[in-house]
């Protein structure tokens, strides 16, 4: 199939007694006549979208895999014939072509969760605002805030927790804080990042080819 090519999405139509049907949400048939015209365009609009989407889809699953592939063949090759290995302790590598004009980046990033220590820390935090005067460093306070405020999935937002060990401030309470927020972060696994670059001649700037190339 060429990459231009859709697939068929069907559309569920279903002829019964002569009269043509298609499920809603629920499964329930419903007669085309009696859906609006601007639902019946929307459908179509959404199942060739996803016509095209699907083969693409498994096109840069495959490149992915093959990607993988080859850049773990060349890994073993260079620890089998030169006894060498390529990239940093955490696997992050560069590779670039002879000319210097194409190159691929691997980075690994690791998923850091907290500990219990983080209430240690929040309880710290807090008696340091209970104690700062109501109009001083508002802006620390708002970021405290929003560090130790959950999303909807309950998750502590890490950049604004980042941000905080970033702030230099002398009190001896925060410092404990701060060593309690590190001594809580663990890593709890990590992701392989592959980006594909070019550029068109020595001294032109990097180009992105834009292909998410990510590994569970």
């Amino acid at each position: 199939m060429s990459e231009h090519q859709s697939l068929p999405i069907p559309d569920g139509r279903v002829e019964v007694a002569g009269k043509s049907y298609m499920p809603d949400a629920k499964g329930n048939l419903v007669p085309v006549e009696l859906i609006a015209p601007e639902a019946l365009l929307e459908d179509e609009v959404v199942r060739k979208i996803a016509g095209y989407g699907l083969p693409l889809s498994d096109q840069v699953s495959r490149f992915k895999q093959h990607t993988f592939d080859d850049l773990g063949s060349f890994e073993a090759l260079l620890a089998q014939e030169y006894g060498a290995k390529k990239g940093g302790a955490k696997g992050n590598k560069t590779l670039m072509t002879h000319d210097g004009l194409w190159k691929v980046q691997v980075q690994v990033a690791d998923h850091i969760d907290f500990g219990p220590q983080l209430q240690i820390a929040k309880e710290l935090v807090d008696e340091c605002l209970n104690e700062w005067s109501a109009d001083s460093r508002p802006e620390i306070r708002g970021l405290i805030t929003k560090a130790f405020n959950t999303d909807k999935a309950g998750q502590i937002n890490r950049s604004e927790v980042f941000m905080l060990l970033r702030l230099e401030i002398d009190d001896p309470r925060w410092l404990e804080a701060m060593r309690a927020i590190r001594d809580a972060m663990r890593i709890v696994g990590s992701k392989t990042y592959v980006r594909l670059y070019r550029r068109v001649a020595h001294d032109a700037a990097w180009e992105a080819i834009t292909i998410d190339l990510s590994k569970a």
